[in-house]
């Protein structure tokens, strides 16, 4: 079955990952990518996204401007973690096309309703322009076959600050607005980053083994958020959150543990952007989102040196 996906995007270094895992699957159609601002300022996400998609032979995919910063928040973005370009300031983004005519939250409206339960949605940024979205069509979410959605850390174990995950935090309002409304929800956290999404030593030994343009440009861009994992969050390695997050997009097996579990987002200053989950029985009626505990670690990390193996 091919999956046919429409990508909500940031598009920092590791999100560009995982552009080039969608469009190199054998089974997966790219139908649109929409960019947020986030990682980065919205016209430099808007650039990397072309830029990547170009790099990786898929310059006809749409690309759709979105929103520029949060629904009521000032924009914070993470250019200490991926560099000031997003892209690890590696010196290899340059201007690659224009971005449609066509609004990001116009895009995503659209592309949900001329083909219901015929693509999945997948989140790699602040939840934004999928919030907007949902102004606009309160139904957006059932009309997706499922959205796939790298946010927050149902731990409460943070990168951004203790507690919270980077897309969360930068517009909890929007990310409070999604996970409220219907749909299937697919929630792949922090949580699944920091423990099975780790590229460490032997893995970028295998990477750069690989030899190719592709799996260069995978360790070119990490340069930065490596130095960020080894100076901060403390991992031996660099993490990929939206890799394995689209790993969980195109082939859902790989899930081995979820529950569907009541997730709501601490709005005041002191918890901005944790999730707070309801374990309890009586809570688990009003489930909002299917989060992810644990995955086939070996399988999703198969699906990026396969993407990495051609030029």
């Amino acid at each position: 079955m091919t999956r046919r996906l429409v990508i909500d995007t940031d598009t920092a270094s590791d999100d560009a990952v995982a552009l080039l895992m969608a469009v190199a699957g054998p089974d997966v159609e790219v139908d649109a990518v929409t960019v947020v601002a986030g990682n980065v300022p919205l016209a430099q996400g808007v650039k990397n996204a072309l830029f990547t998609l170009a790099f990786c032979g898929a310059a006809e995919v749409p690309v759709h401007a979105g929103l520029d910063r949060p629904l009521v928040r000032r924009l914070g973005t993470a250019t200490d973690v991926h560099g000031e370009d997003g892209m690890g300031d590696a010196g290899i983004v340059r201007s690659v096309g224009e971005p449609v005519a066509e609004h990001a939250v116009d895009a995503l409206v659209r592309l949900a309703n001329e083909a219901p339960g015929e693509r999945d949605l997948v989140t790699l940024g602040p939840l934004t322009n999928v919030a907007a979205a949902l102004v606009r069509d309160r139904d957006l979410l059932t009309k997706y076959r499922r959205t796939v959605m790298m946010a927050g850390s149902p731990d409460s174990v943070g990168n951004v600050t203790a507690t919270a995950e980077f897309n969360v935090w930068a517009d909890p309002e929007a990310a409070s607005i999604v996970l409220n409304a219907p749909g299937e929800k697919v929630l792949v956290g922090w949580n699944i980053s920091r423990r099975q999404a780790v590229m460490g030593p032997a893995e970028q030994q295998r990477l750069a083994t690989l030899g190719t343009a592709r799996a260069r440009f995978v360790s070119d861009i990490n340069v930065k958020v490596a130095e960020y994992c080894r100076t901060v969050t403390g991992l031996d390695g660099y993490d990929l959150p939206d890799p394995v997050t689209m790993a969980v997009a195109m082939r859902p097996e790989l899930v081995r543990r979820s529950e569907k579990l009541p997730v709501s987002v601490a709005l005041g200053d002191e918890l901005r952007g944790q999730l707070i989950i309801d374990h309890r029985v009586a809570g688990r009626a009003g489930a909002s989102a299917e989060v992810v505990w644990e995955i086939d670690e070996q399988g999703w990390k198969e699906l990026l040196f396969a993407a990495c193996s051609e030029d």
